[in-house]
């Protein structure tokens, strides 16, 4: 839920939305089990659930579809991202999975700028959201090894308004030793 408020400052809503969470925490150890699901109540009907209906609702309420993506392909782009996020990302909590994630961000990330190429989505957000515990914790040099992530990460918490109040993960700019003698 503290994600969906973060989208909806980062968007302008008024706020006031009434987020619950269905489900129950998965263990450590449990693969399987309910997941944490968070839902939107609404005035009329039985509410919305799941992180990627609920931002993209938000996102639309805002006015701001193109953060779901312009032409046909990019809207599946994003959707794609977006369901990654929610089923690796959320998933995935084990130093293997971690791994694996940033893996294949980084090669999907080699020769583009955001997630669904040269322009800023949905996907970069909830992306960026749901890697900053991973991302506070990494060392230099595994941020250097996965330096597409770190270019990418870096460049998205400096887009306006979306850090908020979560912590500023630093990047050294400059290299402390270089291969040459």
């Amino acid at each position: 839920a503290e994600e969906l408020e973060l989208l909806e400052r980062l968007l302008g809503l008024p706020g006031g939305n009434k987020y619950g969470v269905q489900g129950e925490r998965k263990g450590k150890g449990a693969r399987r089990g309910l997941e944490r699901v968070p839902v939107l109540q609404t005035n009329n009907g039985p509410g919305l659930t799941g992180l990627m209906t609920i931002a993209a609702h938000l996102v639309r309420q805002a006015r701001k579809d193109q953060l779901l993506g312009s032409t046909a392909e990019e809207k599946a782009v994003v959707q794609q991202w977006l369901e990654y996020r929610v089923t690796r990302v959320n998933g995935g909590s084990s130093k293997e999975d971690t791994r694996t994630i940033l893996k294949d961000l980084n090669m999907h990330l080699e020769d583009k700028v955001y997630l669904a190429g040269n322009i800023f989505t949905l996907a970069d957000i909830l992306m960026y959201y749901g890697l900053h515990h991973i991302m506070v914790d990494l060392t230099v040099q595994e941020k250097e090894k996965y330096l597409n992530v770190s270019r990418w990460f870096n460049h998205i918490q400096h887009y306006p308004g979306v850090r908020q109040h979560l912590s500023d993960v630093v990047f050294i700019k400059n290299r402390l030793y270089t291969n040459a003698h």
